[in-house]
Formats: C-alpha cells, structure tokens, sequence
C-alpha cells in the first residue's frame, strides 16, 4: 500500500467489543500510531484512545484513511454507505462475500477475515481471504493486523472461511460452553460455585496452553488418556456414547450453513 508516509487505519464500529479490541492490539504492536488511528461509533463516543480521532460520521473515517476495518454487525452492513475507493478494505463480519464488499464500497482490494473474541486478550485465531489480484503490500499490512490479533491463515476460499466461522470465529463460546456444562456438574455434586468456577477455568486454560505447546495433534492425546484406562477414559467413553462428537459435528454444520445464508441475503 503506498501512504507515501505512516499508516493510517480507521475502524468502522471501533466503539464495539472487536473493533475495539483490534484497535488495542495493533496500537500495541506499534501497527498504527494513536493520532494515525480513526475510530467510529453510533451514539456515544468511549472514553478509551483518546489520542486517536473519534467520529460518528463512517465516511469522515474512511476519507482520512488507508486502510479500513469493517467490524459492524452483518445485518446493519447493507446501511452502511461508505465509499472506500481505491482502499485496502478488511471486512471482520461473518457471512458477507468479497464482491458484495468490493461492488457495495467500490474498491477491488478486499480482504475477508474471521477474528473471534479471544482478539482481546490476543489469542484469536484469524483466517482470511483476499480477493484476485490483492497485492503483497496489502497482504503484508493485513498479515501484521491479524497477527496483532492473535495468530493468521490465508485461505484459499470462501468456503473454507464459512466453514472455519463455526469452527473458530465462535471463539472462546465453545470452550465456554464445555466450561457451563462442567460447572454445573460440579455444583450439583456439592461443589461451591467459587471452588467449581476455578477448578474448571483454571483446567481449560492448563487443557489449551499443553495443546498449544505440545506437537501432538488433539486426538493423539484423547488417545493416551483412552490407553491409559482410568477415570479420564471412562468419561471420555461414556459422552461418545451419549453423542459428543455428533452434537460437535452438527453444531459446527449449523454455524457453516447460518454463514453461507448470511451471505446470500447480501
């Protein structure tokens, strides 16, 4: 991207959860300076980044920068009318396609990602896509925001991307979800809510980092614990039996086929 001098990003929904939390990391990273970063939001401004330029106004914000974020809502996406033209153009919504971005804000370098909620604590897992003929340096800058984010994949298509909106754009709502289920279970067998909340919180973040730095796959180390025959193995038997793996797989389909839908209504 040629700036012919710093980097100036702007972030349409900046005052939102993601928006904000991408606008924390690359500030951190050292991506974008404080007063090169533009921000918008709806009704009221934040008080957060207050070295950065805040307006309600999203063409203000694309006009007075290079590179722009879409992080909206994806049904509020059809009202946001702003001319990104000759612009290196992220869009962070599920479902919404490239041509429709690219056609919809007049520019051909788009690049469509997925972040989850983890970006804020740096910890998203973010693939994306980019449009024909989107350049190196675009791709570079790109590369740089989501690693800000978290860790990156360029995929090849946007049906790896609709797929992967289940699989990891849910973030942290799946482990979450493991975690009520695990809590629960704990409370009803006389465990107080504090002591259950800990142990099962403090198991996930332990279960993720031994993952994290492990080079086995997951199911090698299921795998272990199923060889080893105790208690772990005995519980991990009897959820198969009481259908795990299928409720997994029919979670994930309904959360691919809710994105392609998504994208037709754009």
């Amino acid at each position: 991207m040629e700036t012919g001098g710093p980097l100036r990003v702007g972030i349409i929904g900046g005052a939102g959860w993601l928006g904000g939390a991408i606008a924390d990391a690359i500030l951190d990273a050292g991506i974008v300076e404080p007063q090169n970063l533009s921000l918008s939001y709806r009704s009221e401004r934040p008080d957060r980044f207050n070295r950065s330029f805040w307006t309600s106004d999203n063409q203000a914000l694309a006009d007075r920068s290079d590179g722009i974020v879409i992080s909206v809502r994806p049904a509020d996406w059809p009202g946001l009318n702003v001319v990104a033209e000759g612009k290196l153009l992220i869009s962070v919504m599920a479902g919404i396609r490239l041509n429709a971005l690219g056609e919809h804000h007049r520019t051909d370098r788009v690049v469509r990602t997925l972040p989850n909620a983890a970006a804020e604590v740096r910890k998203s897992y973010t693939p994306w896509v980019a449009a024909a003929g989107l350049g190196q340096e675009d791709r570079t800058i790109t590369r740089a925001i989501l690693d800000a984010c978290g860790c990156q994949d360029e995929v090849r298509t946007e049906a790896e991307i609709d797929y992967l909106t289940g699989l990891t754009g849910s973030g942290p709502a799946f482990p979450a979800l493991l975690a009520e289920a695990m809590m629960a279970d704990a409370i009803a067998h006389g465990l107080p809510r504090e002591v259950a909340k800990r142990a099962v919180n403090t198991l996930l973040v332990g279960a993720g980092r031994l993952l994290e730095q492990r080079d086995d796959c997951p199911a090698e180390t299921v795998q272990t614990f199923l060889d080893y025959r105790g208690t772990t193995a005995a519980a991990i038997e009897e959820m198969r039996a009481a259908g795990f793996d299928i409720a997994v797989s029919r979670g994930l389909t309904a959360a691919f086929r809710k994105s392609v839908r998504m994208g037709e209504a754009s």
